[in-house]
């Protein structure tokens, strides 16, 4: 991809952002999902001789692919032409499902009789279920092997969306949170700067110390937006827990910190950003907020923000970013994220064409592109880091570009049948707590109480 054109790029990955990667954030109902019936073996079987000979004789294919918002994507056209541009003989025709209900929306397109897409995105884990469910996608385990692909370069993703022992999709994007923090705050206040390697405790210590209460000219230490993401999920990041555990007195300690935090005015109140719908962006581009928990997606959206002077540079524009805080014990690096990933339909009729594109984006190649393109791919090398790294805007100090590197990713919202119920009992609970109606036990309990009885089931 051409440089010149990073910062038209950057622009329109910034709404990209706004539409669908700050979306993806929200966590939504997962679909039950039923033991898929296609195996592995039978998929094999099922591969066509024509097929083969096709792609061998080098005959034009064209590959179907289903996408949302083409028009503000950066990435959907740049990975389209870079991959038709090493493979002469293939075009990717791209269909716009549209973002609103995507996935539904595609559930449907794929359960009709008429369907013919070849290579399908997956935005979020509970519409991966119910495609799976519906066997409307095909196994990808004997294609993987075939390929001989490192499931190992993806950071452990790929067994938190294995279903029954197979593989349904292969991510490409991925985001996850990191720490923004604005350096003239800490500068002002003659504090160092946040480092990748800090425990809650150090974390929470920092804050308290860039904190100034004073009416008028206060700052805010951190900031939490209103998503369960940004308290409930520090306790996952041991990698022992998850949400889907049924027991959660693991959650306790981080509403114990984010309310005692509230209280010593370290943050804004929780009440008040639900009442004033103040979106995280707001929050830190006034300049009156010192670190900010929030997904990578926002590098993009800061970085165009600040060149095109939505954003004022004398508030926000000396910022940098740090590794998540981790509990003691756990390795650095530990994180939160969500993936986007490709899948193969189990009508297509040119399995092995699709899943050679599926590849491709999913790989070094494709990672390339995405981050020529402002974004954050699954694969995470050196050179993908360096890419995203040099583009103008990003912050040049070393620990900035030392957050791009994850030890460990785990998805908010892991692959089970019955996580849409759960997630919608852990909402309630963590609003009631957070909004002080019930105490942080009494939450806890109710949350251990409810989601017990879906377990039971």
């Amino acid at each position: 991809m051409k440089r010149k054109l990073l910062s038209i790029l950057l622009t329109a990955s910034m709404l990209a952002a706004m539409v669908s990667g700050c979306g993806s954030k929200q966590e939504e109902g997962q679909a039950p999902a039923e033991e898929a019936q296609t195996t592995a073996a039978e998929t094999q079987e099922e591969t066509t001789e024509p097929e083969a000979q096709t792609e061998a004789s080098g005959e034009a294919i064209t590959l179907k692919w289903a996408i949302w918002d083409k028009d503000i994507t950066p990435y959907w056209q740049a990975l389209k032409e870079e991959y038709e541009a090493t493979h002469e003989n293939v075009t990717i025709e791209m269909t716009d499902l549209g973002s609103t209900d995507y996935m539904t929306v595609l559930a449907t397109e794929l359960s009709g009789s008429g369907s013919d897409f070849d290579v399908v995105t997956i935005k979020d884990v509970p519409g991966y279920a119910t495609l799976v469910s519906k066997n409307t996608l095909e196994p990808l385990d004997s294609y993987i092997a075939d390929a001989g692909i490192d499931l190992s370069q993806y950071g452990g993703v790929d067994k938190q969306v294995t279903v029954n022992g197979s593989l349904y999709e292969l991510p490409f994007r991925n985001d996850f949170w990191v720490v923004f923090y604005n350096k003239d705050i800490f500068d002002a206040a003659g504090v160092a700067y946040p480092t990748n390697d800090m425990t809650f405790e150090e974390y929470d210590a920092l804050a308290r110390q860039v904190t100034d209460t004073t009416y008028g000219a206060q700052v805010y230490g951190t900031h939490y937006h209103t998503w369960r993401s940004a308290v409930q999920l520090f306790g996952v990041l041991d990698g022992q827990h998850s949400i889907l555990d049924g027991n959660y007195d693991f959650f306790k300690p981080y509403y114990e910190l984010v309310l005692g935090q509230e209280d010593d005015q370290v943050c804004r109140n929780y009440a008040d950003l639900s009442a004033e719908g103040l979106h995280y962006s707001a929050a830190f581009s006034g300049g009156d907020v010192a670190m900010l928990n929030m997904g990578s997606w926002f590098i993009s959206t800061l970085i165009a923000n600040i060149q095109s002077g939505e954003y004022d540079a004398s508030l926000c524009g000396n910022w940098g970013m740090v590794k998540y805080p981790h509990a003691e014990g756990v390795e650095a690096g530990s994180t939160l994220g969500t993936i986007t990933g490709l899948a193969v339909t189990s009508v297509s009729d040119q399995k092995d064409a699709a899943f050679d594109f599926v590849e491709w984006v999913s790989g070094e190649e494709g990672a390339k592109v995405m981050a020529e393109t402002g974004n954050f791919p699954a694969l995470m090398n050196d050179e993908v880091a360096g890419i995203i790294s040099s583009l103008e805007g990003f912050p040049t100090d070393a620990e900035s570009k030392e957050a791009l590197s994850v030890s460990n990713l785990y998805l908010e919202v892991p692959y089970a049948e019955n996580v849409s119920a759960i997630n919608d009992i852990l909402d309630t609970y963590h609003k009631s707590i957070m909004n002080r109606e019930i105490s942080i036990d009494e939450g806890i309990a109710a949350m251990n109480e409810e989601v017990g009885k879906i377990k039971a089931q």
